[in-house]
């Protein structure tokens, strides 16, 4: 046999699939359909029944397999497997976790799945697997496909074209606001807290009788969200009318509790409710870490005595303790207080997504009620009219009976002779030829023609309905007024859970009640290591080497405080960090590099430490000469990368720092040259490149320290305290070169 050579094999064809374009544009194509479908067919919702797909779905199918409220559930697995063959082409347990959702009572405030079995639970359980569930519809979830199947919406085909699904849900229920939804799609998120439906329907009827209506009074209607955990919402109303007026915001809520009394004058405090969306379990756990941590030292125990409620019982440490102080500490701490976030980011009714406000999204699902009325109102007339239409041809056949069963029986092809002889439609010729003989016995004159004239005055009234505007808003509003009487607030299901509480007044909480107090030494080596001795150690302990340091490191700042005190750093780039005692590492070892706990740049070095004081000041200085006088308030930090106070132009840098305790200001530059002024010439900034301290001919600025006058100039040189009484020599105005300093002085040129 003879073998075909790569010479003489010809050349392959390209496929056709294949087009020619730039990386660039193929990437943003695809990314944007990713994007799109991300967006519409997952994360966002639609602003009519406030439902992604698979939700909606989920509810069609469940109808579709007939699981009313009223009859027997069906297995989980049964509902999952119609949704995904039949309309959702992704996994079973997305579909599955979408439904457990909608079934539990402390996820939704208005379920919309009767779920029996095992749900999960507020501790944040898994439920049992879909073969061990079963589930039915609520009523909620009927309301929501109310008119469906009166051609109330659109259908478009299933993915694979053997199906139809539903656009969207008729929704005689305002279920976005309602039961509220979050989702994150590419570059952008929403989140909508629960509300409360008869406070919805307040609003609701108020805006079809005054369309413009305001956000002040809308919020009056609805003060705020409701979550089905209950809670107390302490967020100011104005935060409240602004967020529902913008469509983006956050809504504070904290736990409710109460004081129990107990024997010999002590108390304890009992949860019982917990924040939205916040599981018991690590709520316990977390708070169990704080006191092991002993940052809650107003706190003695937590229990969990939660049986189908919640019980969650916190033991202070003393009765002296305020109940107010203790539960603004645990607030600030753990999760008994949260923020829910707002943003109405959500699908229109032309699929877009938008940000909208309370108004918008109110006045959206009244317009598509009544899209909806309108819809159905016109299917409900076409049925009217077809039935009008058969009645009339039962009652000629009624009136000619013998005659139509004779044409019946001897014709071969009795319609078209049935239409001749009478005048009939091919649907009432038709509907004669497919009765019964049984129903021969009920055609009688006058039930024929009390039906008829039922369905003519329904007929009537719908086409007036169809004509005027202002009847379908009377219609929609009777229909709301009815939801209301359905989920009022003296229903258990409509019942308000969260209460509208004030904005907390601002409680001054002691650092004590967050912190434990602790004598401790902080430690911070020439070479930036710091670390927290327990204890305070004495200064000839310390002069003795009691502290070790890494090899070819020494003692840079030695401070006796506290575990609730803050330590401020001064670094050469002018910048102030505030590090908290509580959060230094621990005295075993060398410590950590103190560059781990802030942001300071690789080119800064830390050139001062001391402990906060309210109402203490400092001069601060630069390399150029050039200080100010600053407050300690203005120069905590928040922040890692601290806060900058002394501005510096590279290649000066801040060179010093003193706390001011005296009336007068001591400079002393490279140049050995030494100056005194009053403090008063030195002006107090909250930031700044500051004034000229020392004017210097070819040096720079070394130290500045403040002293009493009358007390004279003390440096420290060596193992002891010099002191110059006579300083007439150095006095002068701020800005002058000043004086060689006196015999004696640090030849480093610095006052320590």
């Amino acid at each position: 046999m003879s073998k075909t050579t790569s010479r003489t094999r010809p050349p392959e064809e390209p496929p056709q699939d294949i087009l020619d374009k730039p990386l660039r544009e193929a990437l943003s194509e695809r990314y944007l359909s990713y994007a799109l479908s991300t967006i519409m067919h997952r994360a966002l919702p639609d602003v009519r029944d406030g439902m992604k797909p698979v939700h909606r779905r989920l509810l069609y199918a469940m109808m579709m397999l007939k699981l009313d409220p009223k009859l027997p559930p069906k297995k989980s697995a049964r509902v999952v497997g119609d949704v995904i063959g039949k309309f959702h082409p992704h996994g079973d347990t997305a579909v599955y976790e979408a439904m457990v959702r909608m079934a539990q009572d402390f996820s939704q405030r208005y379920p919309l799945v009767e779920g029996q079995g095992n749900f999960g639970n507020i501790d944040g359980d898994n439920p049992a697997a879909m073969r061990y569930t079963e589930a039915r519809l609520t009523e909620v979830a009927q309301l929501l496909l109310e008119g469906i199947e009166e051609d109330a919406v659109d259908f478009r085909p299933t993915y694979d074209g053997s199906e139809s699904e539903p656009v969207v849900l008729p929704a005689a229920f305002p279920n976005l606001l309602a039961n509220g939804t979050n989702g994150i799609a590419v570059g952008m998120a929403t989140s909508i807290p629960p509300h409360n439906v008869a406070e919805l329907c307040d609003a609701l009827r108020h805006l079809i009788h005054t369309p413009n209506a305001g956000f002040d009074k809308l919020a009056s209607l609805v003060p705020g969200p409701d979550f089905p955990t209950g809670g107390v919402l302490v967020e100011s109303r104005e935060a409240i009318v602004e967020a529902y007026k913008t469509g983006k915001g956050s809504f504070r809520l904290r736990a409710r509790w109460e004081k129990e009394e107990l024997k010999n004058g002590m108390w304890q405090i009992v949860v019982t409710e917990i924040p939205f969306q916040v599981q018991k379990s690590r709520l316990i756990e977390k708070m169990a870490e704080l006191l092991q941590a002993r940052k809650l030292p107003l706190l003695d125990d937590v229990q969990d005595e939660s049986a189908d409620d919640v019980r969650v019982v916190l033991t202070p440490k003393s009765r002296n303790v305020e109940p107010a102080v203790l539960m603004e500490s645990l607030f600030r701490q753990c999760d008994l207080e949260s923020r829910i976030p707002l943003n109405m980011n959500i699908l229109d009714k032309d699929s877009v997504p938008r940000v909208m406000n309370l108004r918008d999204v109110l006045r959206a699902y009244l317009d598509h009620r009544q899209d909806v009325l309108i819809r159905r109102s016109t299917y409900q007339l076409n049925q009217i009219e077809a039935r009008l239409e058969v009645l009339s041809g039962y009652l000629i056949a009624f009136l000619n009976l013998d005659k139509v069963i004779k044409i019946i029986r001897t014709e071969d092809e009795p319609k078209p002779v049935l239409m001749k002889a009478f005048d009939l439609t091919d649907n009432q010729a038709e509907a004669i030829l497919n009765m019964r003989l049984r129903s021969l016995r009920k055609l009688e004159e006058m039930q024929i023609k009390g039906e008829q004239k039922e369905l003519a005055e329904k007929q009537a009234g719908l086409k007036k309905l169809l004509k005027s505007e202002e009847l379908r808003w009377q219609h929609i509003d009777a229909e709301i007024a009815e939801l209301k009487k359905k989920f009022g607030k003296n229903t258990a299901l409509g019942a308000r859970r969260t209460e509208i509480g004030d904005a907390p007044p601002e409680m001054l909480v002691p650092v004590e009640a967050v912190i434990e107090r602790e004598n401790i030494t902080v430690v911070l080596s020439a070479k930036g290591w710091i670390r927290a001795m327990r204890g305070h150690l004495a200064e000839d302990a310390i002069q003795r080497g009691g502290i070790k340091y890494k090899e070819g490191d020494e003692e840079g700042y030695v401070l006796n405080a506290e575990t609730t005190d803050k330590i401020l750093l001064f670094a050469s780039n002018g910048r102030f960090y505030t590090l908290g005692g509580d959060k230094l590492p621990p005295g075993r070892g060398f410590g950590e590099p103190v560059r781990l706990m802030i942001d300071l740049p690789n080119e800064a070095e830390i050139i001062g430490a001391v402990l906060y004081k309210p109402e203490q000041k400092f001069v601060v200085a630069s390399s150029d000469g050039r200080g100010f006088v600053v407050k300690t308030e203005d120069v905590l930090a928040q922040t890692k990368n601290g806060k900058q106070i002394l501005n510096v132009d590279l290649p000066e840098k801040a060179v010093a720092f003193a706390p001011v305790v005296g009336d007068t200001v001591a400079v002393i530059g490279t140049n050995r040259k030494l100056l005194l002024f009053p403090l008063s010439e030195l002006p107090e900034m909250g930031r700044g490149r500051g004034v000229i301290l020392q004017k210097y001919a070819g040096g720079q600025l070394s130290d500045v320290k403040t002293l009493n006058i009358k007390q004279g100039l003390t440096w420290r040189s060596g193992d002891r305290d010099r002191t110059e009484g006579d300083i007439r020599g150095w006095k002068g105005e701020r800005a002058q070169a000043g004086k060689l300093a006196p015999n004696g002085f640090n030849r480093n040129n610095r006052f320590t």
